[in-house]
């Protein structure tokens, strides 16, 4: 067993080199033949691929011909995201639902048709008989966004119209999906903090009088209690998150696998697929351990000139991962300022004071003062980076106690509806299989017999 097991990992390495080689493309040649890679220019600025009417992003304005940063604006269905917040915050009711409204409908709600749509979305919030034993007890993942997107696979095998796709059978299963995600997830981690952390196990029902946000830290916590602070955080945290126009990675996935013609839950996992990477979904995660390297590193969290230093060393590959990131800061798109975080930081900073993590707030404030100052230094260079919505959102996770295995997942929770959004506008649009061209760049060989080789 053993010289099977040292046979198989010479081979593995073996084909492990060639596999390096073989993919190699020289660099150079992207210039050359003029690829957006990312599906961007070379001046950060997306190439247009697709129209919505969803979510809009504008982080600069044409003057001439110059793009000018400007602060982040994130527009949903045409209307900004800090008058949708400042809506339902004002009139205290959580804005999740309404929201879920704007992004499926294309216009915000009366009282009526609010509570309507609610009580439809609580309707459908369960799940079939056995599926959280069958599907999720049993077969525990140590990732939950794969447990979710097994399970999501699973609800295929159960809806005997799964293959249907003409708009009416989308919108139920989207807003079926839309209830039950918060189930899958927090089960999923159940299982997982039962079966591999030997932690006691727990499943509470939801409740039909909660709101989406209430209903996470119902089921999550063993005695099911919550602060209204504590839900109005996580309320806005998915309100934020729920959709981002349709150039981010998982919402193009949508619209790419949902242009071949597929089905809704194959659609979906595939978007699951997407946002699990770190570079998307996961980028939360990265900040909060990068944190606990921090605090663990810098003796007087006051100082400037220590907390810089370590900013330094995080650029200069010296410090926690090694990787040169100072996670949390920086985009794809804005520059001055992410929306998001500025609207999330407002609210962070109630919470950390009712939790007694001031301190620790006011270190988050520090490092998102000091490293733009320190990226400046570094690389001599000078666009404009900012705290994106990552950099609060893992710290306020933390302080709601949800478990780090949960971060992604609860992204995954907000962004299903706009995945929703996005897979039924594709439909309704209908237009050809999205299909970017790439050009191969390998040289011509001749075919050698197996016996000349």
């Amino acid at each position: 067993m053993e010289k099977n097991t040292r046979m198989e990992e010479k081979m593995l390495k073996t084909f492990c080199d060639k596999v390096r080689v073989c993919n190699k493309i020289d660099s150079k040649l992207f210039t050359q033949y003029q690829v957006k890679r990312g599906l961007r220019d070379i001046d950060g600025k997306g190439v247009l691929v697709g129209l919505t009417e969803i979510g809009e992003i504008r982080s600069y304005n044409i003057e001439g011909d110059k793009m000018v940063p400007i602060p982040g604006k994130l527009i949903y269905r045409g209307i900004d995201i800090s008058d949708i917040v400042n809506g339902f915050l004002q009139k205290g009711y959580f804005g999740f639902e309404e929201t879920c409204y704007l992004l499926l409908f294309g216009e915000l709600p009366s009282k009526e048709e609010l509570k309507d749509f609610e009580e439809l979305l609580s309707s459908y919030r369960s799940l079939p008989d056995d599926f959280v034993r069958s599907m999720i007890l049993e077969m525990p993942s140590k990732d939950i966004m794969n447990s979710i997107a097994r399970s999501v696979l699973a609800l295929y095998s159960i809806d005997e119209r799964a293959d249907d796709t003409t708009i009416e059978n989308v919108l139920k299963q989207c807003l079926k999906l839309i209830a039950c995600f918060p189930l899958i997830a927090v089960y999923g981690y159940q299982a997982f903090s039962h079966y591999h952390d030997n932690k006691s196990l727990f499943i509470h029902s939801p409740r039909k009088d909660l709101s989406t946000a209430e209903n996470i830290l119902y089921l999550l916590r063993a005695d099911s209690k919550y602060t209204k602070l504590e839900a109005i955080l996580l309320d806005l945290a998915l309100v934020l998150h729920a959709e981002h126009g349709g150039g981010n990675n998982s919402s193009f996935v949508t619209h790419v696998v949902t242009s071949s013609g597929s089905d809704t839950y194959s659609v979906i996992a595939a978007a699951l697929g997407s946002l699990k990477g770190p570079r998307h979904g996961g980028a939360n995660v990265k900040v909060v351990k990068m944190f606990e390297d921090i605090k663990q590193n810098i003796k007087n969290w006051e100082d400037d000139v220590e907390v810089e230093q370590y900013l330094m060393k995080l650029l200069n590959k010296e410090a926690f991962d090694n990787s040169g990131l100072i996670y949390g800061i920086g985009h794809a798109v804005y520059s001055i300022s992410d929306p998001r975080a500025v609207i999330f930081k407002k609210y962070v900073e109630k919470l950390a004071k009712a939790k007694g993590y001031e301190d620790e707030f006011n270190l988050y404030e520090k490092v998102e003062k000091l490293a733009p100052i320190a990226i400046e230094k570094k690389f001599k260079m000078y666009k404009g980076v900012s705290a994106n919505v990552d950099f609060y959102s893992g710290f306020v996770y933390r302080m709601l106690g949800i478990p780090q295995e949960l971060f992604t997942p609860i992204f995954a929770i907000a962004r299903v509806v706009g995945w929703s959004a996005h897979r039924i506008e594709e439909i309704v649009n209908a237009g050809k299989i999205i299909r970017p061209a790439y050009k191969s760049v390998s040289n011509n060989k001749d075919y050698i017999s197996i016996d000349e080789r």
